[in-house]
């Protein structure tokens, strides 16, 4: 009898990095499918690749079932399988880069019973991850006005030396 699980396909995209940058993910349980997506006015594509992971993940309700996730980012996946999140959080992730955003998917992360991810590669004809690729770039083709505003990573790049 095999386990029922739920898939969940996720991209991140910017034009130009930084840039406008979108996200998106499919959600697949049983004959269910869900899309989503969003888009930030100015923001990276590791950013993005990490919310793609994060949005999936709070869509999910039944926190009991299996979880795979599919990812195209080394950056989302290497991080969790090799680790390096551990050694981050020791080190109360000093220099590392989008820690606001590993600590919400890191807490997220504890909340699922069985949580796998693994990496796809990214336009190699793998149906899914293209979609979610394509939603993402259109998520931030979208006027500013339909896009969010990326507060952590804007109030980085204010506060930055050369921007003073």
């Amino acid at each position: 009898m095999s386990t029922e699980y739920i898939r969940v396909y996720t991209d991140g995209a910017c034009s130009n990095n930084p840039g406008k940058g979108g996200w998106a993910a499919i959600l697949l349980y049983k004959n269910k499918v869900k899309k989503l997506s969003g888009g930030y006015k100015k923001t990276t594509n590791n950013r993005m690749e990490l919310m793609a992971v994060i949005e999936a993940l709070s869509a999910i309700k039944n926190k009991q079932l299996p979880v795979i996730v599919y990812s195209d980012s080394e950056y989302v996946v290497n991080s969790i399988n090799k680790g390096y999140i551990y050694q981050w959080m020791s080190k109360d992730f000093k220099n590392v880069k989008n820690p606001d955003l590993w600590k919400k998917l890191i807490s997220m992360m504890r909340e699922f019973k069985n949580l796998r991810f693994e990496w796809v590669k990214g336009h190699a004809n793998n149906k899914l991850n293209e979609e979610c690729d394509k939603m993402a770039v259109y998520a931030y083709s979208l006027p500013d006005s339909h896009l969010k505003t990326d507060e952590y990573y804007e109030s980085l790049i204010s506060s930055a030396p050369n921007n003073k």
